[in-house]
């Protein structure tokens, strides 16, 4: 199999499977069959707001890279746009307006990854070079961009009012065109291994879906709680990183048959309620050509799977266990912002 973009693929990877061009990945497995059977698990008509205030955690004490949201009024005839009454021919008229803006880090708190969030540096072309490529081969410097002057990065006192980078492939609107709705499953993983730290692979994962009775079937978005959200909520926005860092269950991205669970199971997405889905800093690998975030690779890389973190999934999980069940409907539609790599997400479960 070939590719304009490519001449092999990597190994484990389903790159061309879905088509030359595509964008969706495993969103393709969200079918209206599956959006169907999502609605037939809203029985309850119940819902679950899966967001944290997307100013939690609170401070940069987990990611020194990401910030809390800032909001500030627009302007209006050369003055803050907040509590304003109008001027000139209209200053008689009542009406009193607010109008803000949000200077907005997309993945501070609960949020998606786009398939343009990580990829890797590979030899697509098969002439031993390689080079920084992304699901299905997009490639970065053409169809994904940035700057290269750290002045057009981050916020600054100089930031003028134009975009300086975009994913002009693969990126988050891509999931926002698809829809974002259908049959999310729980694995309660803090209901077996409390709220230590813990590196969950293949076997600890059979073990939980055996004793909980939970089936995962392709097209399925899988939700995995660990209790991280809750902890971060009751430090309330002031979160200790050295707890937090120690805490909950991770997927341990190092374990091959936990990769391999991944890609035959079929799963759309995959969702925790932690930091990075899978454990950071990895297990140590066999040698430096591993990836830092190996779970990472493997979905948003090798196979097109978004990853959701940092959803709060505790009052659900409680829910769901105390009626034994472990489906319901999900819908989590990203911002539907074009070039982003990352958005916030407001998910609702419905029962």
């Amino acid at each position: 199999m070939t590719n304009p973009r490519w001449r092999h693929r990597p190994e484990g990877s389903n790159w061309g499977d879905f088509g030359p061009d595509d964008q969706w990945g495993r969103l393709n497995l969200i079918t209206r069959e599956k959006v169907r059977e999502g609605l037939a698990e809203a029985r309850e008509g119940l819902t679950f707001c899966l967001s944290l205030p997307l100013d939690y955690p609170g401070g940069n004490g987990l990611n020194p890279r990401r910030h809390p949201p800032v909001l500030r009024p627009t302007v209006r005839d050369g003055k803050p746009n907040f509590n304003c009454t109008l001027t000139g021919a209209d200053a008689e008229r009542p009406d009193v307006f607010n109008d803000d803006l949000a200077v907005l880090h997309l993945q501070y708190s609960t949020q998606w990854d786009s398939l343009a969030h990580v990829g890797s540096q590979f030899d697509a072309d098969g002439d031993g070079i390689a080079e920084r490529v992304f699901y299905n081969g997009f490639r970065a410097g053409t169809d994904i961009v940035g700057p290269s002057d750290p002045a057009d990065a981050g916020v600054t006192s100089a930031m003028s009012a134009k975009s300086t980078s975009a994913a002009h492939a693969l990126g988050i609107e891509r999931m926002a065109a698809h829809g974002v709705q259908g049959r999310g499953v729980m694995i309660d993983l803090r209901a077996h291994f409390g709220d230590a730290r813990r590196r969950v692979g293949y076997d600890d994962l059979m073990a939980v879906m055996a004793a909980d009775q939970v089936t995962v079937e392709p097209g399925d978005m899988v939700c995995f709680h660990t209790g991280f959200a809750e902890r971060v909520l009751d430090m309330g926005g002031k979160p200790d990183p050295e707890v937090l860092h120690g805490a909950c269950a991770v997927l341990e991205g190092r374990d091959p048959k936990l990769l391999d669970w991944i890609t035959a199971s079929g799963v759309a997405v995959l969702i925790a309620d932690n930091y990075a889905v899978e454990g950071h800093p990895a297990t140590p690998g066999a040698d430096h050509c591993c990836s830092t975030l190996p779970l990472h690779e493997h979905c948003l890389f090798k196979n097109g799977i978004h990853l959701g973190e940092l959803w709060h999934l505790t009052p659900l999980a409680t829910w769901l266990r105390e009626h034994k069940r472990s489906r319901f409907l999900l819908t989590a539609p990203p911002l539907r912002l074009p070039g982003a790599v990352g958005s916030p997400v407001t998910p609702i479960a419905t029962v």
